[in-house]
C-alpha cells in the first residue's frame, strides 16, 4: 500500500498536503525518489509522473552512455552550432512529406537537391532527380532497387528470364548493401578483398562475377573499415569493355555515405561522381560529413531516366498532388532544414576547411602512431599518393611528407593541400606492428581497446572483411569536433594503455584497471613530438630501445605533472591552514 505524505511527514497539512496525498501524487524535485513507484519496467505504466521526474529519470539513466565527443568509432555528427539546433527545435513537429502544408520546407528540399546535383557534377541546367531519405542506407536501397527495375525491364523487352537478378559489391561493404540484396530478392555477389586491393573492391575480381543477370555494381566511396576510396572510374571503364564485348549494360551506384561529402572538397579533381558515365545514382549520409545530426541522407540519380517511373507514387489526400519514391513515408523536416543551414553556413570554402582540418589531424595521428614503432597503419591517407601499404620506407616517406606539408603556407580552404597524399576519408585504421607482435606475443589489441574505455575513449577493435579477417584493426574516425589536443591526448592514452597492458600481462586485467591513472595534463604538441622521434630506419633492437625511450619520456612527463599537482595541493593546504 502506498504511504501517504501525512503519515510520513506530520505537519505537512499546513503546506496544502492532506493525509490522502500519496508519494505517487507528489511532484518530487528529484526523479530518483519517484522510481520506487514506477513498477515493472517491462509493463506499460499504469499511471504517469510529473514532467520533471520523467526527465530526471531518463536524463540520469543516459549518463551510462559513452561520451559522443570521445566516440572514435562513429562517423556521425555529434555537435552542431546553437543556431542550427534552434532551427531543429523550432521545426520538430513538421513532417517533410506534407509538402502541400509546408511549401517553404519543400523549397528547401529542392534547393538541397540542386546543391548536391551541382556538387556531384550533374549535367548543367538539368533538374536534380532525387530525394531526402532517413540515411544513406535508405538511399542505397533506393539506388539498388532502381537498378533492378531498369534491368528487369531490359530483360523482359528482350524476352529473357528476369527471375535471377544479382548485384556485385566488395566484401568490405556495410550491412545496408547486403540488406538491399536480401530485401529485394537479389543474389549478393561479394568480391573478396586482399592486401593488393587495400581491402576494398578489386575491379578484376568484380568483373569476373558479372553476367547478364547483374543489375549493377555498388562502389563504396569510403570504406568503413579503412577509409579507402574504391576506384569508381576504373570500375566504369571495365564495365565499358564488358558492354563492348558482351553487350551487358551495367550501371554503378556509388555508396558515398562519407566520401561523397569529403571528395568534392578535399579531392575535387577525383572522378567518382556523375562525371563517370556509368554512375547512375549516388547516396550519402547528411549526418556524417554533411555535418548534420543523425536522421538524414540523400540519393540522387544522373537523370530522370535512371529513376523508374514505376517506383514513383502520386498522393492526393494531403490537400494536393505529390510524388513520393521513398521507402519511409513520414520523415522529420527539422534535419532537412538543418542540412540546408549547413550548406548556407559553410559553402564550398567552409566545408573544404572542415574536411582539410579532419584530414590534417588524421594524418598527424597516423604518423605519430607509426613513429612509436609499436603500430602500423592499415589506412593510407598519410602516405604519398600511389604509395600503399606499410613498410619502413613507406613510414619514413609518410613522416617526411607530413612534416613538409606542415611548413606550407596554404590555407585550410585550399584543396591542393591534399594533392601529395592518397585519396581517402579522415579515418585511421591501425594495428600492432609485426616487430611489436614478435617482441610481445602476449600483446592484445582487445585489451588496449578496453583500457582506453577507462579514459573515456571508444576505439573499436575488429577484424577486416572475409579473406583478410585474420587481421584485426583499431579504428579512429576524425570528425569536425576533433582537434590537435584531441590527437595529443589520444596518442598519449594509446601509449599508456599499451604500456599498462604489457606491464600487467601476468596479472588480471582487473588489477590493471585499479592502477591510478596518470593526470591528463601537459599534452601540448605531444603527437608532433612523438612523430619527430623516429626519423631514421631502425632494426628490431633499435625499435625496442626507441619504444622504451618513448615510454620513459612519457613517464618523466607524468612525474613532472605529479610534482606540479603535489605543489598545488601543498599550496592549497597552507592557505587553508592560514585561514584556520
Amino acid at each position: 500500500m502506498t504511504e501517504s505524505v501525512g503519515d510520513l511527514l506530520p505537519g505537512m497539512r499546513r503546506m496544502g498536503l492532506s493525509r490522502r496525498t500519496t508519494l505517487a501524487q507528489l511532484d518530487l524535485t528529484y526523479g530518483a525518489g519517484y522510481s520506487e513507484s514506477t513498477g515493472d519496467v517491462h509493463a506499460f505504466p499504469d499511471v504517469g509522473m510529473p514532467a520533471r521526474n520523467a526527465y530526471q529519470l531518463i536524463h540520469d539513466s543516459l549518463k551510462f552512455d559513452g561520451d559522443p565527443a570521445l566516440n572514435c568509432a562513429t562517423f556521425l555528427t555529434t555537435w552542431m552550432e546553437p543556431e542550427a539546433e534552434k532551427l531543429i527545435v523550432e521545426n520538430l513537429g513538421k513532417n517533410r512529406v506534407d509538402i502541400d502544408e509546408y511549401e517553404a520546407t519543400e523549397r528547401i528540399h529542392r534547393r538541397c537537391l540542386a546543391h548536391l546535383h551541382d556538387l556531384w557534377n550533374g549535367a548543367p541546367g538539368q533538374d536534380a532527380t532525387g530525394t531526402v531519405v532517413v540515411g544513406s542506407s535508405e538511399g542505397i536501397m533506393l539506388g539498388g532497387l532502381a537498378m533492378k527495375w531498369r534491368w528487369r525491364k531490359r530483360m523482359q523487352a528482350a524476352g529473357k528470364d528476369a527471375s535471377r537478378p544479382n548485384i556485385v559489391f566488395g566484401a568490405n561493404a556495410q550491412v545496408a548493401l547486403e540488406k538491399t540484396a536480401r530485401y529485394f530478392d537479389m543474389e549478393a555477389r561479394l568480391v573478396p578483398v586482399s592486401d593488393a586491393s587495400r581491402y576494398v573492391l578489386d575491379v578484376e575480381r568484380a568483373v569476373a562475377l558479372i553476367d547478364e543477370n547483374t543489375v549493377g555494381v555498388f562502389a563504396i566511396l569510403g570504406s568503413t573499415y579503412t577509409g579507402h576510396f574504391e576506384n569508381v572510374l576504373e570500375m566504369s571503364q571495365a564495365l565499358d569493355l564488358l558492354h563492348a564485348s558482351r553487350g551487358w549494360d551495367i550501371p554503378i551506384h556509388v555508396d558515398g555515405a562519407c566520401g561523397a561529402m569529403v571528395a568534392p572538397f578535399a579531392y575535387p579533381e577525383l572522378a567518382w561522381d556523375f562525371r563517370v558515365p556509368r554512375v547512375a545514382s549516388i547516396s550519402t549520409s547528411g549526418h556524417k560529413f554533411g555535418l548534420t545530426y543523425p536522421g538524414i541522407g540523400w540519393v540522387l540519380w544522373r537523370s530522370a531516366e535512371c529513376q523508374p517511373e514505376e517506383l514513383t507514387f502520386e498522393l492526393s489526400y494531403l490537400g494536393g498532388v505529390e510524388k513520393t519514391f521513398t521507402l519511409n513515408f513520414s520523415h522529420p523536416a527539422c534535419f532537412l532544414i538543418a542540412q540546408y543551414y549547413q550548406f548556407l553556413r559553410f559553402g564550398r570554402a567552409g566545408y573544404t576547411r572542415v574536411v582539410n582540418s579532419c584530414l590534417y589531424h588524421a594524418r598527424l595521428l597516423s604518423v605519430a602512431l607509426e613513429a612509436t614503432g609499436a603500430f602500423e597503419c592499415v589506412s593510407d591517407i598519410h602516405r604519398a599518393r600511389g604509395q600503399l601499404g606499410f613498410s619502413e620506407a613507406a613510414r619514413l616517406g609518410a613522416s617526411r611528407l607530413f612534416a613538409e606539408s606542415t611548413t606550407t603556407k596554404k590555407s585550410m580552404c585550399d584543396a591542393t593541400t591534399n594533392d601529395a597524399f592518397n585519396f581517402g576519408q579522415p579515418e585511421v585504421a591501425f594495428r600492432f606492428s609485426d616487430w611489436f607482435i614478435q617482441k610481445y606475443p602476449q600483446a592484445s589489441q582487445d585489451v588496449v581497446s578496453t583500457l582506453l574505455r577507462v579514459r573515456g575513449w571508444i576505439v573499436p577493435n575488429y577484424p577486416l572483411p572475409p579473406d583478410r579477417s585474420d587481421i584485426r584493426i583499431l579504428r579512429v574516425v576524425i570528425r569536425e569536433t576533433s582537434s590537435e589536443d584531441t590527437v595529443n591526448r589520444l596518442v598519449r592514452d594509446i601509449m599508456w594503455a599499451t604500456q599498462t597492458m604489457l606491464q600487467t600481462e601476468p596479472r588480471s586485467l582487473g588489477e590493471a584497471l585499479l592502477k591510478p591513472l596518470p593526470p591528463n595534463l601537459s599534452t601540448s604538441d605531444l603527437a608532433h613530438r612523438v612523430a619527430a622521434t623516429h626519423t631514421e630506419t631502425m632494426d628490431d633492437a633499435q625499435r625496442n630501445s626507441h619504444w622504451q625511450g618513448l615510454l620513459s619520456k612519457i613517464g618523466e612527463l607524468k612525474k613532472k605533472e605529479e610534482q606540479a599537482l603535489e605543489k598545488e595541493k601543498e599550496s592549497v593546504k597552507k592557505v587553508h591552514q592560514r585561514s584556520c
